[in-house]
């Protein structure tokens, strides 16, 4: 008797299909406001996600604390496919080591992908005396401590790039921290501050109006946007090469096939050639890579940042 109700439930066990995923919506939280580049890589790869791995898919913004609320939320999720965060660097790599977080950002996010990265310039109001980097660089030698430096806060990306841009040519700045990349760009405007190391996407369509000059690129090759400016090591600025990256992760503990199918339904969505061709016109440069190649670069990068803030004492807002 025993050994019939053992074979008859084994029999149902094996017929009853396995849930299918998802079975419910799929929230990408981003943990900033909309409107900014997070968003808008969210938005891009919201219908495509669901098209492809079926069911719901919405796109939460939950802001605040330089967007370790948001990925706080994620990192304590269950670990089901359901809940995903779609990040800039910021919570990943650099706020870890300014504020204190309610999370390990190496131990609780699962890392799927890298999708996108974009550079940084260096831009100067068009009524600026300076028009290339060698030119700040004499003026900077000459007058230590007297250029400013606009970001859009302390332990931006915009920021970080200013410091480490110092730390490799010896030289100094002043930094002038806003609250946001609006308010830098009003004031290089009206040429109330010197210079930013500016996101590309922010800074083209004011480079093509021609109220601000690009001077240099911070990735390791020029833009096709600026093919004219020269990157950082062109101009012999070594290992100052900085990219804002947008990437997507998961609680810690996902399934590996889950990581794998939502970064090949990630890579298929953005080789869509008009989403890519949308976002390589806003400056973005498709990455796509795989969990296993975020997880070794996220590493580099967290262990970078930190050496870079503690060095140079930088402190949050």
């Amino acid at each position: 008797m025993k050994r019939r109700l053992f074979t008859l439930v084994t029999a149902l066990t094996i017929s009853l299909p396995a849930v299918a995923w998802p079975d419910k919506p799929v929230a990408l939280v981003v943990p900033f406001p909309p409107g900014g580049s997070t968003d808008l890589i969210a938005r891009t790869l919201q219908p495509k996600l669901q098209e492809a791995l079926g069911g719901t898919w919405v796109v939460e913004n939950k802001a605040g604390a330089t967007g370790t609320i948001g990925a706080g939320g994620v990192a304590r999720a269950a670990p089901d496919g359901h809940t995903l965060l779609v990040s800039s660097l910021g919570p990943f790599v650099i706020a870890p080591h300014l504020i204190k977080t309610n999370y390990d950002a190496l131990k609780d996010l699962d890392p799927i992908s890298v999708v996108v990265q974009a550079p940084n310039v260096l831009v100067v109001p068009a009524s600026s005396p300076h028009r290339s980097l060698a030119d700040v660089m004499a003026f900077l030698k000459a007058n230590p401590g007297k250029m400013t430096f606009a970001s859009s806060g302390n332990g931006s990306s915009d920021h970080l790039t200013a410091e480490l841009f110092w730390q490799q040519t010896g030289t100094s700045g002043v930094h002038v921290p806003y609250k946001g990349g609006g308010p830098v760009m009003q004031d290089l405007l009206g040429a109330q501050v010197d210079s930013s190391f500016m996101n590309i996407n922010t800074a083209v369509p004011q480079i093509r109006a021609g109220k601000l000059r690009a001077l240099t690129i911070t990735s390791a090759r020029r833009s096709p946007l600026l093919p004219d400016v020269p990157t950082l090591e062109e101009s012999g600025v070594k290992d100052a090469n900085v990219q804002s990256w947008q990437a997507v992760a998961g609680p810690r503990g996902l399934p590996a096939d889950l990581k794998a199918k939502i970064q090949g339904a990630i890579a298929t969505a953005v080789a869509d050639p008009a989403i890519r061709a949308r976002l390589l016109d806003l400056g973005f440069e498709i990455v796509a890579n795989t969990p296993d190649q975020f997880a070794a670069f996220q590493a580099a990068e967290f262990a970078r940042w930190q050496k870079l803030i503690s060095g140079r004492n930088i402190k949050a807002d």
